[in-house]
């Protein structure tokens, strides 16, 4: 049997967000059986403090209960790190520096993805602590990628969506505002909107209309696998 290296999921940021992750993992695993399956190890830490909160100067600082889990994670044997928080790799500078082994980010592995599709301008729907620091912009310009935003009052929706709704275990009571915006930032030549929080992935799986998105999470778990050393399906 090949040997496997193990991936930890520094988790807790949401719960669903986690089991998405997850989720993925497997989902895009190609395997037979049990044992041909990426070896995950999970710390679904709800007692890390709200990420976005912490950048807008609103809340503590996330930082020592993350750094707890990904060392935590290391003990316990992982090999590599990943976390399914996009607002959350703002600190992931400082977590490399407490841990010896990778840590993989989401950030990273989405604007390769785009650079090798040929994306010129992507749109980034994500919270207001991610758009306030550009994570994304600053990974998509070092790809050569134009970086488009919704307008404030469509932030403010995608906000509500994130924490009342998904966070919160509801439904969407209006898709089709979302929708609108999406269709919005297509037409101002968004070639993909990047589902910038992993909460969206979720809610959007629900609105049943194709659109030009892409999920950083799955890009995530697939860059999990491969460095797993399994194979994608």
């Amino acid at each position: 049997m090949p040997v496997k290296k193990a991936i930890g999921i520094l988790g807790g940021m949401g719960p669903l967000a986690t089991c998405d992750l997850m989720e993925k993992i497997i989902r895009y695993t190609y395997a037979k059986k049990d044992q041909d399956h990426v070896h995950i190890l999970v710390d679904c830490n709800t007692n890390i403090p709200d990420r976005t909160a912490a950048i807008l100067g609103d809340g503590e600082s996330p930082l020592p209960e993350m750094v707890k889990s990904a060392q935590r994670l290391q003990q316990m044997g992982a090999e590599a790190l990943i976390m399914p928080c996009n607002t959350a790799h703002y600190f992931l500078p400082r977590l490399r520096q407490c841990v010896d082994i990778p840590f993989l980010s989401i950030l990273e592995e989405t604007a390769s993805y785009l650079k090798a599709q040929g994306v010129q301008t992507a749109a980034v729907l994500a919270t207001d602590g991610t758009v306030k620091m550009g994570l994304y912009e600053t990974a998509l310009q070092e790809a050569g990628i134009t970086t488009l935003y919704p307008q404030p009052q469509e932030q403010a929706l995608l906000m509500a969506l994130i924490y009342d709704y998904v966070k919160a275990g509801k439904p969407c009571p209006h898709p089709e505002e979302i929708v609108s915006l999406c269709d919005r930032l297509v037409k101002q030549g968004a070639q993909s909107l990047i589902l910038g929080c992993t909460e969206l992935p979720v809610a959007f799986a629900e609105f049943g209309r194709e659109l030009p998105t892409v999920d950083p999470t799955e890009l995530l778990a697939k860059a999990a696998i491969r460095f797993a050393g399994c194979k994608i399906l």
